[in-house]
């Protein structure tokens, strides 16, 4: 097992070298257009709405995607047929948002979002024609306050949304030498959180739009809002975490307005739904970017909110704000990034378990074999003798810089055994701790110089689903337990939390972080 290894880690953005833009207008607002022509009294107004987080906007382009290098064949079948479905009643259709922004950096996008001219009800009409689409079963209109249409199609959901649903604008006012169609693509990407998901992409004219900058920062590798940062994260302070997602998704860093932000208003986050707190959390640490995301998470102050307990351990570790160094919490997530990808993600048990696993570890260090053993127990359904068996067998040497790891013993079959069970019980117990207010809320009491938070968003579904990892260690093989074949991972079983791919992924994450490949 410690031989094995997949390459999936999201690697740091590539140098875009942006060729010469061509079709290039200027996008003016009204109130900052034709400075010359302001008399000085307006100059004055223009200068004071500048520094109270006006921006003059910047050039709007329009490149094809053959100078981008965006190739249409890396849109997917589904999505593709929902395209053309649309175009086919005459609705102009577009690509929005992040999978353009992943096209352009030749990565792979999460999901890809549809937005048209038409209507969600002349969605639902096109589709109610299209009864002969090939693979479509379904669309409906799901959301409250911002609707879209879910169109269910070869087994995945395409999400389109609308012109015609756009909110109001905030301290942005109306854009001049725009024709009709560019105003009305300019003001839907005037209302996104980030410049770099301000872009949008034809792609039958196979033409990107950016009105906001959007490639200009994915050029310099920066994260930037659209509106003022102070606008943006007080409006919805879930954008903070999006910031946050993306910069360690993508290794950008934020500008110096948006860091400054993501920090002071931190702490406006602890009044979001625990639903909307799990849901970015996962987002964060599913999709092969949990390493930077923690980090990130650590840097800016968010990690104390969130999870406090392991906020603990950073403190008593000495891991400074801007640390490069890694610790056994990062070495696990990191082996965890490589096994996972944005269209590849894991149950959201997954990484729940590997944070109860490690900090009972941190709480209480153990003999590598102990370690070994254990993850072995939990890959082949609870059967502790065949785990003992295979640990004995291990050669290599185990990471020695980790504190969690003591120095091995030699311990008889017996007393490995009661590690191996004291150990699961251990996991267990912080398992629950992690997900009581009480415990969550004492985890950071020895420093009285950090924020404190009772914040406890993981839900008692996937508590229970991360416990059940764990539930046959010592209780003998599980009851219809059939192991599993080859060293292949089904993806789509791992991300519906199948418990023979998560125990298989949690027990190889740990394996290799405990006897990494480059000792010898």
């Amino acid at each position: 097992m410690a031989s094995l290894g997949l390459g999936f880690a999201c690697k740091p953005h590539l140098p875009l070298r942006l060729p010469q833009f061509r079709c290039i207008r200027r996008v003016c607002f009204s109130s900052v257009a034709a400075v010359r022509t302001l008399d000085e009294a307006e100059h004055r107004q223009t200068r004071n709405r500048v520094r109270e987080g006006y921006r003059e906007a910047p050039e709007w382009k329009a490149l094809t995607s053959k100078e981008l290098g965006i190739s249409t064949s890396k849109i997917p079948k589904p999505t593709r047929r929902v395209l053309k479905a649309l175009k086919a009643e005459g609705y102009e259709v577009y690509l929005v948002g992040g999978c353009v922004r992943d096209l352009i950096l030749k990565r792979i996008p999460k999901d890809f979002d549809i937005l048209t001219s038409a209507r969600l009800h002349e969605v639902l009409k096109a589709f109610d024609r299209k009864q002969k689409v090939k693979g479509f079963t379904w669309c409906g209109i799901v959301g409250r306050r911002f609707p879209i249409c879910h169109v269910h199609i070869d087994g995945t959901i395409v999400e389109v949304s609308s012109f015609s649903t756009m909110g109001k604008l905030m301290s942005i006012e109306c854009p001049v030498e725009c024709n009709k169609k560019d105003y009305v693509r300019w003001r839907n990407c005037a209302q996104r959180d980030f410049t770099i998901n301000g872009l949008m992409f034809d792609p039958y004219a196979k033409i990107v739009y950016d009105y906001m900058g959007g490639l200009e920062d994915i050029k310099k590798a920066k994260v930037r809002t659209v509106i003022p940062a102070v606008t943006s994260f007080q409006d919805d302070c879930a954008r903070i975490l999006r910031a946050v997602r993306l910069a360690a998704r993508l290794g950008f860093q934020f500008t110096r307005e948006t860091a400054h932000f993501v920090k002071s208003l931190a702490p406006s986050i602890s009044r979001l739904d625990k639903m909307r707190l799990m849901m970015e959390m996962n987002y964060m640490l599913a999709y092969g970017s949990a390493e930077a995301s923690l980090r990130r998470l650590w840097k800016f102050g968010l990690l104390e909110i969130l999870l406090p307990v392991q906020a603990a351990y950073f403190v008593r570790n000495g891991f400074r704000r801007c640390d490069r160094r890694s610790n056994m919490l990062l070495a696990l997530f990191s082996n965890l990034d490589k096994l996972l990808a944005p269209d590849r993600p894991c149950h959201s048990s997954l990484w729940v378990a590997i944070l109860a696993f490690h900090e009972a570890l941190s709480n209480q260090p153990r003999d590598p074999v102990v370690v070994a053993t254990f993850c072995l127990a939990v890959h082949n359904g609870g059967n502790i003798l065949e785990a003992l068996r295979m640990a004995k067998q291990i050669t290599k040497p185990h990471d020695a810089s980790f504190y969690e790891l003591s120095e091995p013993c030699d311990l008889d079959s017996q007393l490995l055994t009661n590690e191996v069970l004291d150990l699961a019980a251990s996991v267990k117990t912080m398992l629950s701790r992690m997900t009581d207010q009480h415990s969550v809320s004492q985890a950071m009491q020895d420093y009285p110089q950090a924020p404190h938070s009772d914040v406890v968003f993981i839900p008692l579904t996937v508590e229970l689903e991360a416990h059940s990892i764990f539930d046959w260690v010592g209780a003998g093989r599980e009851k219809g337990f059939r192991s599993k074949r080859g060293n292949k991972i089904n993806y789509e079983m791992l991300a519906l939390g199948h418990l023979p791919e998560v125990r298989y992924i949690f027990a190889r994450t740990v394996f290799d972080t405990v006897y990494p490949l480059n000792l010898s």
